[in-house]
Order: structure tokens, then C-alpha cells, then sequence
């Protein structure tokens, strides 16, 4: 039994503008597991490789899978399609199947598609497992809990709780030396320490697809896999993917100390809301090899934080970046223009703002609602959304407008925030200063990148 997963060609991205190309960890845990129980699985990362469909489809043809799986997020469920419909055409006896977030939140209006035969809903691993197994014994798939078929749709099934019993993903099946950040391939690992998330950010889809309680796998796992990706695959960076690494301090410390112990010399960034710091947590991480956190500020209207449930304050942002400038770490700031009650005023003000902020690099994304999330619901019944085409979700196509801004003047402000940022004399010393002259070459990339 043979099982091809396919991560589909992506032609534009949220992170298109700092040129970040990363490992699809989802299907790499999911082909972990399979190989586990002996299964024979293949991946092929399209977007790494600069595979187009037509490139694709060439080399699913070497493959003859008995089981076609695609991952798909929003912006790329049409491209996910095509691949499904290659994948009936080159290997019309193999089971296409498609899961990730889009397909968990939109499996009925897939299963209306001929090429694609069964969804796998919520984390994949354990589901796609008992899939698998079915389809090689023959058993009837509707005791397969979360899936979805044309004539059925099972039963959920719940998060994994114990994240330690999962094995590392299948990284020896991926392109590593094709990963890319700021459009140089570097060696850098990335990992996800926890799933699932406290808080509820009304646009966050993370939280829908894995739930509000926090599963947190052990400092000792953790660092095991830290050790594995600097042994193993020669990483030099370091990146943890979680949607807040930074919430539970006292694994956090526990890292930090086991960085130091086992004596992992890398340079190491994360994620983190601004009211998850301080600075004893900072010269923790600093000390560990901590150089970049990245954090959300989203706007600088409160009401407008509110109306997101971010359940957080303007004094805790402006805080949040403070201390990380006292001690020298970077930072990339996240911000959502054009949220539903936004005016030019405003969003002249939150582009102000994060200048103010000074963080190292800036991702100005224009409000995208994707399914799954609170938002989505809100502005479906309100009906705001003016674009249906799921491949503009990308957060740099306006698929909304505000009071007072069209589509067409969210993307010129977007445009502005940009060059305003970027492009301000002080901003490209100081960080030419900490980063380089890579610098000078990111910046017309970044400004060319929304230029769309």
C-alpha cells in the first residue's frame, strides 16, 4: 500500500514578502505515523520544489499510489482541485484524499467534486492512520472516525492529547535544502512545541482546527527534536511555529535550560502575544539563543482589538515592543488592516503606530476571513465579503472593504504601509546595522511582493 501525499503548488503567500518557504509539518507527522506502521509513503513538496501542475503531474506518474493525499489551506484549494483531478487521471484506481484546514471546514461543498472521494477533518495523523488501514483491509469506512464521504460523514474525532506520542515528522521525505527564508536557502528547523490555543482571536483558524486548550508536548521531547534537527538535517536556525510559544513561562524556563545543558548552540526565534513577556522571560530566552519573536499587534484602535477578542491593551503592545528593543531582539510585527469598523483614520493610525513600535520587520495583512473562524461566520451573515475566488484569501488581496475604503484604497494602503515602513532612512540603517546588507536586497522584494 502505497501512499503519495502532495503538498500543491502555491503561487502566492501571506509570507511571499519576507520570502519564507517552510516545511509543510502537517504532512510531515502524518507520513511519520504511516511509516511507522510500515506503510510506504512518498511526499512531494510543490511549493519548495517550484513544481508547477504541469511538473507535478510528471512526477506523480512515477509514482502509482494507492492513495492520493493533498493538504490545502484556503488559498490553495483550487490548486489542491487540480491536483486531485491530475491525480484521477494519471491514477484513476487510487483513493484521492483531501484534508487541512479549508478542506475540515468546507467538506461538503468538496465532496461535491468528483475528483476528490473522501475528507479527512481536524489533525490528521491518527484519522489518516485508520484510513489507510481500512483501505488496505477493505473495511467500510464509515467506522473511520473523522472523515467525510459523499454518503456519510463520521463521527468526529478528538485532538490528540499526549503530543509525545506522536513521532517526529518525516523530514527525511521532504526537500530540506529547498526551505527558504528571505529568499536564501538556509538550513533552519522548524517545529511546533503545542497545539491548540487559550485565547480566541475572532480571525484565528488555528484555534478551530485544534481547539482552545492548550496541548503542550514535554521540555525533554522538545529538545530531543531540537537535537534531531541540528544533528540530523544540519539546521542552524531555528524556528518554533506554535500559535504562542510563549504562554506557559515554566516550560518555557525549562527549554531555555535544556538548550543550555545539552549545549544546542543555535540562534532560535518564536512566537508570542505581548501580554505572554517579560523581562525576565526575554533574558531567559536571550540567554538560550532566542534572536526573533514574532508577535501580533493587529491594530491601534482598542475598540478594533476588542471587536478581534485579543484581549489585550495598547499599553501592553507598546510594552511588549519596548522590552524587546532593551535587549536587542527582533521582532516582526503582525498587523490586520481593513477589519470590519476600520476607517482610513484609523488605519492611517495603526500604519503610524507600528513605526512607532520599531520592530525589526513589519507584515501588513489586509483582513482575510477564513472559514472556520468566528470572523468568517460574522461577516458571511453580515454579508461584507465581495470576493469568492478562495486563491485572493492570501491577506494581500482586500476581499472586504470598510466604512469608508474600497477595495481598491485598502490595497493602496496596504501599498503605503509597506513603503512607509520599509522605506524610512533610520529603519534601514538601524537594521542594516543588526541584519547586514541582506537588508538592502529584502527590501525591494518586500515592496515589489504587494505590488499585486
Amino acid at each position: 500500500m502505497k501512499v503519495l501525499m502532495i503538498n500543491p503548488p502555491y503561487f502566492s503567500s501571506k509570507y511571499k514578502f519576507i520570502g519564507l518557504v517552510a516545511p509543510p509539518l502537517g504532512i510531515g507527522y502524518i507520513a511519520a505515523v504511516l511509516e511507522q506502521k510500515g506503510f510506504d509513503v512518498e511526499i512531494i513538496d510543490s511549493p519548495a520544489l517550484e513544481m508547477d501542475l504541469e511538473t507535478l503531474q510528471k512526477e506523480m506518474e512515477k509514482c502509482s499510489p494507492d492513495i492520493v493525499a493533498i493538504t490545502a489551506v484556503t488559498p490553495t484549494i483550487y490548486s489542491a482541485l487540480k491536483t486531485a483531478e491530475i491525480s484521477k487521471k494519471v491514477c484513476p484506481e487510487a483513493v484521492v484524499v483531501m484534508g487541512g484546514y479549508h478542506p475540515t471546514f468546507t467538506y461538503e461543498e468538496l465532496l461535491k467534486m468528483d475528483c476528490v472521494d473522501v475528507v479527512v477533518r481536524g489533525e490528521g495523523e491518527y484519522t489518516m492512520l485508520e484510513l489507510v488501514e481500512a483501505i488496505e483491509k477493505g473495511r467500510d469506512l464509515k467506522e473511520v472516525r473523522g472523515i467525510a464521504c459523499r454518503n456519510f460523514t463520521a463521527p468526529c474525532r478528538g485532538v490528540i492529547e499526549n503530543l509525545d506520542s506522536l513521532p517526529f515528522p518525516a523530514r527525511h521525505l521532504l526537500p530540506m535544502d529547498h526551505y527558504k527564508v528571505l529568499n536564501m536557502k538556509l538550513p533552519i528547523g522548524t517545529l511546533i512545541s503545542g497545539r491548540g490555543c487559550p485565547f480566541s482571536c475572532s480571525f484565528c483558524a488555528s484555534s478551530a482546527m485544534h481547539g482552545h486548550k492548550l496541548r503542550l508536548r514535554s521540555s525533554a521531547n522538545v529538545l530531543d527534536e531540537m537535537e534531531h534537527l541540528v544533528d540530523d538535517h544540519s539546521a542552524e536556525m531555528l524556528a518554533f511555529m506554535d500559535d504562542t510559544f510563549t504562554f506557559n513561562k515554566k516550560r518555557v524556563y525549562e527549554i531555555c535550560d535544556g538548550i543550555k545543558e545539552r549545549g544546542i548552540d543555535n540562534y532560535w526565534g518564536a512566537t508570542a502575544r505581548v501580554d505572554t513577556i517579560n523581562e525576565e522571560l526575554l533574558l531567559k530566552m536571550k540567554e538560550a539563543g532566542c534572536i526573533t519573536l514574532f508577535m501580533g499587534v493587529e491594530s491601534a484602535d482598542q475598540q478594533s482589538l476588542d471587536q478581534m477578542n485579543k484581549n489585550t491593551t495598547i499599553t501592553k503592545i507598546k510594552k511588549a515592543f519596548e522590552l524587546t528593543r532593551k535587549h536587542d531582539i527582533r521582532t516582526i510585527a503582525s498587523v490586520a488592516l481593513g477589519m470590519p469598523g476600520d476607517t482610513r483614520e484609523s488605519i492611517e493610525r495603526t500604519i503610524k503606530f507600528v513605526g512607532n513600535l520599531k520592530p525589526s520587520y513589519a507584515l501588513f495583512s489586509l483582513a482575510t476571513p477564513y472559514p472556520g473562524t468566528d470572523f468568517y461566520l460574522k461577516v458571511v451573515k453580515d454579508d461584507l465579503i465581495k470576493i469568492n475566488d478562495w486563491s485572493k484569501y492570501t491577506l494581500l488581496t482586500p476581499v472586504l472593504e470598510t466604512l469608508d475604503c474600497s477595495r481598491e484604497e485598502l490595497k493602496k494602503l496596504q501599498k503605503k504601509a509597506f513603503r512607509q515602513f520599509y522605506l524610512r532612512p533610520g529603519y534601514i540603517i538601524r537594521q542594516t546595522m543588526m541584519d547586514g546588507p541582506i537588508l538592502l536586497k529584502t527590501i525591494p522584494a518586500i515592496i515589489k511582493s504587494v505590488k499585486g
